[in-house]
């Protein structure tokens, strides 16, 4: 189904407005302290927020949250089908899915990706755009979109810094037009990732890991939880390490993690023999793929919880520099997580919107392989006619 179901737009029902309200509220929040420890006044998106919620449940006979705290916690321990919103959409959300994360206590990007849309001014996102935005400028002013590709492989790769990388990277002449920017976009990093005076990164992302308080290690990464416990990678000791920082978080929310699933792309591509330019024409998309034939792919790497607000935001991929098919790819961990995925995407994906189509990693790799051994039929194509099968799922 490429267009959107005829009908109300879930978009506008009003209990999706309240959660996106909550949401907000919840960013807002872990902006201004940290989740487990309030302090006031509470921001106002957060008291409008709860007056708003309590109000539904009041008018519904349903026990509302007692204040901001109690509002946290629900959104700690209650899955959203639970909450008391009976014209919630059925279907909407998975069974599990959250706004805050019930073992770290951190915002899930389930809630990240509610707030972004309704409310730019509340969340990261806007931060991570602007970020983009003017790298993009600085490398086209320095004409220099190798410094450009420079930055993002920077961004994906090494998201933690101890101050010999820190060196390292001052002294990358590809680096210099954004230097200003690595300033602003790596901060020290908190005490409250340290035990036993170390830090520890992740061994599959490369973030840092927050320790929980009754023991072990949380990975902020949806992707890592979902392959289970994260492996332990580097441990930086604070006597050895000097400053050690990080990424600020909405740059490891919408930057870094995608772009792990697309250098995973490139390698992928590469070892078939293909020519693969990652974010031609200044981040116009990820990947250009070109064949031996001379037949060009373009791809853009979505990674978003909620395929219902990924098939809102669907575009077709920009068409400078040129090619002869594209599509959208997510990580298929997303489809493992909810089957219906990719049925969901394409029902809410706009008429402006085209006919794009959204096909897993694991899809998008085995139709590069049968283009690659001489195929010509469907399967070896990544065009919408191809994605009523998703991909074409056999070898």
């Amino acid at each position: 189904m490429s267009e959107q179901a005829e009908g109300p737009d879930w978009l506008t029902n009003r209990d999706v407005v309240l959660l996106r309200d909550v949401a907000t509220a919840v960013i807002r929040l872990d902006g201004a302290t940290r989740l487990d420890s309030f302090k006031l006044p509470y921001p106002a998106e957060a008291q409008r927020a709860l007056d708003r919620l309590v109000l539904r449940c009041l008018r519904d006979g349903a026990r509302p949250p007692s204040g901001v705290p109690e509002l946290v916690r629900w959104c700690r321990t209650r899955p959203l089908g639970s909450w008391p919103l009976d014209r919630l959409p059925d279907g909407l959300f998975a069974t599990d899915d959250r706004l805050i994360n019930a073992e770290s206590g951190e915002p899930t990007q389930l809630c990240q990706e509610l707030a972004v849309k309704e409310h730019g001014d509340s969340t990261g996102r806007q931060y991570d755009r602007m970020v983009i935005h003017e790298a993009m400028r600085a490398c086209r002013d320095a004409s220099s979109p190798e410094s450009y590709a420079a930055f993002r492989r920077l961004l994906v790769t090494r998201p933690v810094l101890t101050e010999a990388d820190w060196f390292d990277i001052s002294t990358d002449l590809y680096l210099d037009p954004v230097g200003f920017l690595i300033e602003e976009v790596y901060a020290p990093v908190p005490v409250s990732y340290r035990r036993n005076d170390a830090y520890l990164s992740c061994g599959r992302c490369l973030t840092l890991l927050t320790p929980l308080t009754e023991g072990g290690w949380w990975c902020e990464r949806d992707q890592c939880r979902h392959r289970g416990t994260a492996p332990h990678g580097r441990l930086h000791h604070a006597a050895d390490v000097g400053v050690l920082r990080q990424l600020r978080r909405p740059l490891r929310q919408f930057v870094s993690g995608p772009g792990q699933a697309e250098t995973a792309l490139e390698i992928e591509l590469r070892s078939l023999g293909l020519a693969v330019e990652m974010w031609p024409g200044f981040d116009a998309y990820d990947l250009r793929i070109t064949f031996p034939d001379g037949h060009v792919w373009a791809v853009d790497v979505k990674d978003w919880a909620h395929p219902g607000l990924l098939g809102r935001a669907a575009t077709p991929v920009r068409p400078e520099p040129s090619y002869d098919e594209a599509c959208w790819v997510v990580p298929g961990f997303r489809v493992e997580m909810r089957r219906d995925y990719l049925d969901i995407f394409a029902r809410e994906r706009g008429a402006h919107a085209g006919t794009l189509a959204l096909l897993t990693d694991s899809q998008f790799i085995r139709a590069a392989r049968r283009r690659v051994r001489g195929d010509r039929g469907a399967d070896a194509r990544i065009t919408p006619s191809d994605s009523t099968e998703h991909g074409a799922d056999s070898a």
